[in-house]
């Protein structure tokens, strides 16, 4: 039995294509045994990409709704995506909670990364006098902050700023320097946040061929006992398990032998098999 799941879903109430209810139909059609919706929690500063205040009450609502529905046909959860610099918002509640970084805080002015190549260079231009292994080196500090903003379950995307890797050279992902900061970030969350995610997400979009993070940092983070779950960063229903089997065959290269999924008892082991 594969016990599919996805715990990172985004849709109409913030960023993502389609209605929760349509991409639970089609988890439903995919063969899930569960599926978690995590929204994006409120940001002042990038308002058309996250939930406000009231839309995030109206999710709540539909997500529970959802549940109760499809009661006895597929497990759904309540989870919320939160941006570190989000402010004024409520995380208690949800079943689960994934701690992501996708912005810069210069001075109070928010420069968000998660764009195009072009977009990237731009802010490495502007705000990193063109140097990519600065721009590198804020994101994993960055990252290491993750506790300060929440009780998080999961870590999202970790390696997130080797988006355009594969086709940009913004800074070398296997010099030591930018090892030493990726490293220095997964050690400052260790024991802090239990669970990372194998994250697809970069391949249902086009912008990789393999998944977040890489082979390195995925041996770094069992080496100091993060656990892996495996998501999709689901936008639009059709790529809710995009690069799922890839993802577990990376787990099992960095000498993973389970992946974990949500239950209604909480996180559990599922055996990794060798193909």
């Amino acid at each position: 039995m594969k016990r599919l799941q996805n715990l990172h879903t985004h849709s109409r109430f913030c960023d993502g294509r389609d209605t929760p209810e349509e991409m639970v139909e089609t988890a439903i059609e995919k063969g899930f045994e569960s599926i978690g919706f995590s929204g994006h929690s409120w940001m002042y500063f990038s308002p058309q990409y996250a939930m406000s205040p009231e839309d995030t009450e109206q999710y709540r609502r539909e997500i529970l709704r959802l549940r109760e529905k499809y009661a006895g046909k597929i497990g759904i959860f309540l989870g919320l995506e939160m941006e570190i610099f989000s402010t004024d918002v409520d995380l208690s509640g949800y079943d689960y909670l994934i701690g992501s970084s996708h912005y810069f805080n210069f001075d109070g002015c928010m420069v968000g990364f998660d764009r195009s190549a072009e977009a990237v260079k731009k802010v490495i231009d502007e705000c990193f006098d063109g140097d990519g292994m600065k721009y590198a080196r804020a994101y994993y500090k960055n990252l290491a902050r993750l506790p300060e903003y929440g009780d998080f379950d999961i870590i999202g995307h970790f390696d997130l700023i080797t988006k355009h890797s594969e086709k940009e050279n913004f800074f070398d992902t296997e010099s030591d320097e930018y090892r030493e900061y990726a490293v220095s970030a997964a050690e400052a969350l260790a024991g802090k946040i239990p669970y990372f995610e194998v994250n697809t997400g970069a391949i249902a979009r086009g912008y990789r061929t393999t998944p977040y993070p890489d082979l390195f940092l995925m041996k770094k983070l069992r080496k100091l006992g993060s656990r892996p779950i495996i998501s999709s960063d689901c936008h639009q229903r059709e790529m809710l398990d995009c690069g799922f089997e890839q993802a577990e065959k990376l787990l099992i290269e960095a000498g993973f032998t389970e992946r974990y999924i949500l239950t209604n008892n909480g996180f559990a082991a599922v055996p990794l098999k060798e193909a």
